[in-house]
């Protein structure tokens, strides 16, 4: 795919989803759900309705995919406007979509993926922990069997939509293994299970994806919700570490581009309208710079975006590409959302203008699906540089 030429069924796509933005999402209600921290499930199953769920998902469990371009296409619209759709969108889609399909078991693909293609069906990520966080093989919930149930001990962390998803998708360790990563499991948790205590966090941003503190206090689930069936007992490092890592850190790349986008768009047609000194302040030379170096990143940031995604539907290598893609993308898009917000001066500073959303929201896209520090750390070994 040539990530400068959009094949007609993306550009198709883009024209539905920002039509739907505007029916569906406009920039008043999108404010109201960043300021209410609000979950707009009723929006969310209208966008289900386009079909939008399925792109990750299999054509023999319902879906259209699986499509990671067009799933990225659907995460940067989506965050042009609101994380408060975009952030449920991915728990669906990808979170549950894609890792079903990549290391479900029969019956959990069977059972699972048409609601998921359906927009039925939403993982919340039980992964970091108070005291983990890219050392994912260190973490410390436990899980232990009991006859045809396990038993799980411990807590998460920054565990978003915990509350409203379907199950948690939760790391614990489940064996004695002196290698840490040989006895991890994945296990499918739903959060209303007796033990299980949600507490919402309050962040700056990412509002309406309802970011929770998860504990587990001799939770009990059946072993059939062991990811991957039987064969996923003490297997879980190997299911974490497939394509569904990669996706997940273009997820991160889509989210930050369609941040910047909305940003650079903001600040041009701000430029263009705001008069000071008796003239548009986009005739100012340094406004004219600022603008213009914005775009060039912009453009930057898609193609990188677009190769990496690219590459994996292609069924190629894409480790360094992504990693490449989730360091550039999202700081670049930090530096862009920056320069857009003094563009605006005062305004950018505000509730009143968007602009201000956009800050708070940017500044996550380079600690999340792992830091700009583990990115390198990835490039320069996935490149085998000596350490």
């Amino acid at each position: 795919m040539q990530p400068l030429l959009e094949p007609e069924h993306i550009l198709i796509l883009r024209e539905t989803l920002r039509r739907f933005i505007e029916d569906h999402m406009p920039r008043p209600l999108a404010r109201q759900w960043d300021e209410n921290n609000e979950f707009p499930r009723d929006v969310f199953e209208k966008l289900a309705a386009l079909g939008v769920t399925g792109l990750t998902v299999p054509e023999p469990f319902g879906g259209s995919g699986p499509d990671v371009v067009a799933t990225m296409v659907t995460i940067e619209e989506l965050a042009s406007r609101s994380m408060a759709i975009c952030s449920p969108y991915i728990q669906t889609a990808c979170y549950a979509g894609m890792n079903l399909a990549e290391v479900g078991s029969e019956e959990q693909k069977n059972e699972l993926l048409p609601k998921v293609a359906a927009g039925e069906m939403m993982f919340a990520y039980g992964i970091s922990e108070p005291d983990v966080g890219a050392d994912v093989s260190s973490v410390k919930t436990t899980a232990r069997r009991d006859g045809d149930e396990i038993v799980v001990n411990g807590s998460k962390r920054f565990c978003s939509g915990a509350a409203f998803s379907n199950y948690i998708y939760t790391v614990a360790r489940s064996g004695d293994s002196d290698n840490r990563r040989d006895n991890l499991s994945i296990l499918l948790i739903p959060p209303d299970t007796p033990g299980i205590t949600i507490e919402l966090q309050k962040a700056m941003g990412l509002k309406g994806s309802a970011t929770a503190d998860v504990t587990f206090e001799d939770v009990r689930i059946p072993a059939r919700n062991i990811m991957g069936g039987e064969a996923g007992w003490n297997a879980g490092w190997g299911q974490l570490i497939g394509p569904g890592l990669d996706v997940e850190k273009i997820e991160v790349a889509a989210m930050a581009l369609g941040i910047a986008r909305a940003a650079v768009d903001d600040a041009w047609n701000y430029a263009q309208e705001r008069v000071q000194f008796g003239k548009p302040i986009c005739t100012l030379q340094s406004i004219r710079h600022m603008l213009s170096e914005a775009k060039t990143q912009l453009e930057a940031c898609r193609v990188m975006t677009y190769h990496a995604a690219a590459l994996l539907d292609e069924g190629r290598d894409a480790g360094v590409a992504t990693s490449m893609a989730k360091l550039f993308v999202s700081d670049t898009a930090v530096e862009i959302v920056l320069t857009c917000q003094r563009v605006l001066g005062a305004y950018g500073y505000v509730q009143e203008y968007d602009m201000e959303r956009y800050v708070r929201d940017v500044l996550v896209m380079p600690i999340i699906g792992g830091s700009s520090a583990v990115q390198k750390n990835n490039i320069a070994n996935q490149l085998r540089l000596p350490r």
